[in-house]
């Protein structure tokens, strides 16, 4: 017996075929995942506010 490693359940399956035929790849959606890559940047508004908030904290620090 070749497989001694193997318990009596688990047999080496040698196959001639794949299993299941393999699908095309969308290409929409590669592009679409090529594009969305990248680190995400805050928005005007989002920058807005932190610089007023900075502001804040340095003007009432003073008082």
């Amino acid at each position: 017996m070749a497989n001694k490693a193997l318990s009596k359940r688990q047999k080496l399956m040698i196959r001639n075929e794949p299993a299941r035929a393999l699908k095309p790849r969308n290409p929409i959606a590669v592009a679409a995942r090529q594009r969305a890559a990248g680190a995400h940047q805050k928005s005007a508004s989002g920058e807005r506010q932190l610089q007023q908030k900075l502001l804040d904290r340095l003007l009432n620090d003073k008082e």
